[in-house]
């Protein structure tokens, strides 16, 4: 009986999880189609709002990922957060003090590192067959 009510309560959360996935990937694609959008009534492309598109196809990336091996994988997050960093960057510029702009960068670099580090971890140490390998 417990074990029951235990793959019930798995089949719910895959389908939770699955449809949280879907809105996901829905969003994304609306938010791309209305960047292109923007873009074709300004009649302009700005880096800011490729990067931008570059974030929403990353996300769409990563949820066909976890949707077909079932695993997140780590190194994909990290990118977004570098692409979204490089983007605020370029947007704010202007007004930010030389104390932000360091911090900003520092925290780019520092996710950079991260990817390096992951990826020779992943590379030196590599996970057993039974593991994923998409970390």
């Amino acid at each position: 009986m417990l074990e029951h009510i235990t793959k019930l309560i798995h089949t719910f959360l895959e389908c939770a999880q699955n449809i949280g996935l879907i809105i996901i990937a829905l969003a994304s694609i609306f938010a791309i189609g209305h960047e292109v959008w923007l873009m074709i009534m300004n009649q302009q492309v700005a880096l800011a709002d490729l990067l931008l598109m570059f974030i929403y196809l990353e996300v769409l990336a990563m949820v066909a990922i976890y949707l077909e091996s079932g695993k997140m994988p780590i190194r994909i997050p990290l990118y977004i957060a570098i692409v979204a960093l490089a983007r605020y960057l370029i947007l704010d510029m202007k007004s930010m003090s030389a104390w932000q702009l360091v911090g900003v960068s520092a925290s780019a670099f520092l996710l950079a590192i991260t990817v390096l580090i992951i990826r020779y971890g992943h590379l030196r140490f590599p996970y057993d067959k039974d593991k994923s390998n998409d970390l």
